[in-house]
C-alpha cells in the first residue's frame, strides 16, 4: 500500500455497521438478484449526533453528507442539519425505488421539494446557511446502474476488468482556496482558525447555489441539475463503494492505500474497518500537522455494494 503503513489495531471499538442486506430482485431489467450491502458510520465525536446519513435497499442507496457550520452561524432554521440529511436521504431513497420513470436527477430535486415543505412556515429556507447536504446515489435501472453524485463525496466504481472509477468532488468552490488554506495552516481549536473558519464558510455559503460557487442539496431543486450523473451496464461493474469526505480521507487526506486497496479492504473486512483505520490515523495527528485538514476528526461514512 502507498504511503504511510496501517497501523496496529486499538482497543477503540470499531464503528457499527449499520445494515446489511442482500435480498430481493432488480426493478425493471433482467438482471436478477439486489445488491448485497454494507454500511458503516460514525460521528466525529461521541458527543455530537453525526450529520452524515445512509440508508440501502436491495435496489438502491443513498449516502448525504451534511454540510457542517461554525459554531454560532444562525441558519434560519430551527431543525438542524442532522434533522434535514435524514429527512432527504429517506425521501430520496423512496423516490429512487419508487419512481423508474424519473431520472435519479429528478427524484433528487422531488426529495429537496419534499423535504423543503417539511420545515413549515418558521424556517427562512432563503437564508444562505439553510441546512444543506453533498449527495450520493445510485440505484439498478433495468440492466444498468443508475448513479448521481453531488459535491465532495465520492463514489467508487469497480468494474470486473480495468481500474476503478471515482466520481464526485464536483463541485469546488475556487473562489476560496486561498482562505481554506490559511484555514489549514493554523493551529486546530485557536482564536485564528476559527476566525478564519467562520470567513471562509460566510463566502462559501453567499456563492452556494448561485452560479458563482459549489451547488449543493438545501431548498432548491435547481441544483439537481448540477449534479453529475450517468448510466453504467450491471454486467460490467463487480462492487462500488461510496464515501463521505471523512471515509475518503483513507485515500484522498492520508494516502494509505489506491482505490483497489479501497475496494480490497471493503470486500475483506467491511465498512467499518476503513472507519476504524482512519480514526487510528487521526489519533496519530490530532493537530492536523502532518496531514493538513479542517479538522482533526469528521464524521465519517461508508457504503460498500456488491453487484
Amino acid at each position: 500500500m502507498a504511503g504511510s503503513p496501517r497501523l496496529p489495531p486499538d482497543a477503540r471499538p470499531r464503528p457499527a455497521a449499520l445494515r446489511r442486506t442482500g435480498l430481493g430482485a432488480a426493478r425493471g431489467g433482467g438482471h436478477t438478484g439486489g445488491m448485497q450491502l454494507q454500511l458503516a458510520g460514525e460521528a466525529r465525536r461521541p458527543d455530537r449526533e453525526s450529520e452524515d446519513f445512509a440508508a440501502a435497499s436491495p435496489e438502491a442507496l443513498v449516502l448525504l453528507d451534511g454540510a457542517s457550520s461554525p459554531a454560532g452561524l444562525e441558519s434560519g432554521c430551527r431543525h438542524g442539519t442532522a434533522w434535514y440529511v435524514r429527512r432527504l436521504g429517506v425521501h430520496l431513497l423512496a423516490r429512487l425505488t419508487d419512481r423508474a420513470d424519473r431520472s435519479i436527477a429528478d427524484c433528487l430535486a422531488d426529495a429537496i421539494v419534499e423535504t423543503a415543505a417539511l420545515h413549515g412556515g418558521r424556517c427562512d429556507l432563503a437564508h444562505p446557511n439553510t441546512p444543506a447536504a453533498m449527495v450520493v446515489a445510485a440505484r439498478r435501472h433495468g440492466e444498468s446502474l443508475e448513479y448521481l453524485v453531488l459535491g465532495d463525496s465520492l463514489l467508487v466504481l469497480e468494474f470486473k476488468d480495468g481500474p476503478p472509477q471515482v466520481i464526485g468532488d464536483n463541485q469546488r468552490f475556487p473562489g476560496g482556496e486561498e482562505l481554506r488554506r490559511q484555514v489549514w495552516e493554523t493551529v486546530p481549536g485557536s482564536a485564528e482558525r476559527a476566525a478564519l473558519h467562520l470567513e471562509y464558510a460566510l463566502a462559501e455559503r453567499a456563492a452556494r447555489n448561485r452560479g458563482a460557487g459549489p451547488w449543493i442539496a438545501a431548498a432548491s431543486p435547481r441544483a439537481a441539475e448540477h449534479a453529475e450523473t450517468g448510466f453504467v451496464p450491471l454486467d460490467r461493474l463487480h462492487a462500488l463503494a461510496a464515501l463521505t469526505d471523512g471515509a475518503s480521507r483513507y485515500t484522498e487526506r492520508f494516502g494509505l492505500g489506491s482505490w483497489g486497496d479501497v475496494l480490497r479492504l471493503l470486500a475483506e473486512s467491511g465498512p467499518g474497518e476503513l472507519i476504524a483505520e482512519v480514526r487510528r490515523v487521526e489519533r496519530t495527528d490530532v493537530g492536523c500537522e502532518r496531514w493538513p485538514r479542517g479538522r482533526a476528526h469528521d464524521d465519517a461514512s461508508a457504503v460498500y455494494a456488491l453487484l
